[in-house]
């Protein structure tokens, strides 16, 4: 097993699972109104999207009912989180977490949410395969700089996650001013902590085949 996609994946799946659920319970908040389109707010009135830097979470949904709507992001929401947590390294792990994500993004779990569990789950998909390219590119000096990001880029995307409702919360002007620096660094950080750990594990692999094979 790949221990540390197997972290990453898990911990992406966990914080995209942990949103759907947030959205879902802003959703339910909202009662048993009927959406105008397809594109929802997950934060009703008086949120107003235009002077708050979540844009008062915006999502989509195939319901046309706020509640139910809801009820099924925060049901797919927790799902996810325990199949990440338990299950994302089994056969066809990576995969049912991608359509957990297709779910969450149907609906009401979020526009970025999915993203991030879909990436997870692209993820999962390599927990137990060789990374063969990786491998044998370990000793190259791309890969050994990328390495070194593990697992300091996870961390990265897990501070900037949480970080972002504090800052929000006490500076809202200021982070809507900074958005799409903010928004580029959040998913530089979140493809960087899968690629490091794809080259992280597969460097460990390479230094353990060069040991066997001067240790027989």
């Amino acid at each position: 097993m790949n221990k540390a996609v197997r972290l990453t994946a898990s911990l992406l799946g966990i914080s995209a699972g942990i949103a759907g659920f947030e959205h879902g319970y802003f959703e339910v908040l909202q009662g048993r109104a009927r959406p105008e389109d397809l594109f929802i707010f997950s934060m009703g009135p008086p949120c107003q999207p235009d002077l708050i830097w979540n844009s008062c979470e915006p999502a989509l949904t195939i319901i046309p009912d706020f509640f139910v709507t809801g009820i099924l992001a925060i049901i797919f929401g927790i799902l996810t989180v325990v199949w990440s947590v338990f299950f994302v390294q089994r056969k066809h792990g990576g995969l049912i977490l991608i359509l957990l994500s297709i779910a969450l993004l149907l609906f009401g779990g979020g526009l970025f949410p999915p993203i991030i569990g879909a990436i997870a789950g692209l993820a999962g998909t390599r927990i137990n395969k060789p990374l063969t390219w990786w491998r044998d590119h370990a000793g190259s000096l791309f890969s050994r700089l990328l390495a070194k990001f593990y697992p300091w880029a996870l961390i990265a995307y897990l501070v900037m996650v949480l970080g972002q409702w504090f800052v929000g919360y006490f500076f809202n002007d200021f982070l809507m001013s900074v958005m799409s620096i903010n928004v580029l660094l959040f998913m530089s950080f979140l493809v960087l902590a899968v690629f490091s750990s794809f080259a992280h594990d597969a460097r460990i692999r390479a230094g353990s085949a060069r040991s066997r094979a001067q240790n027989p």
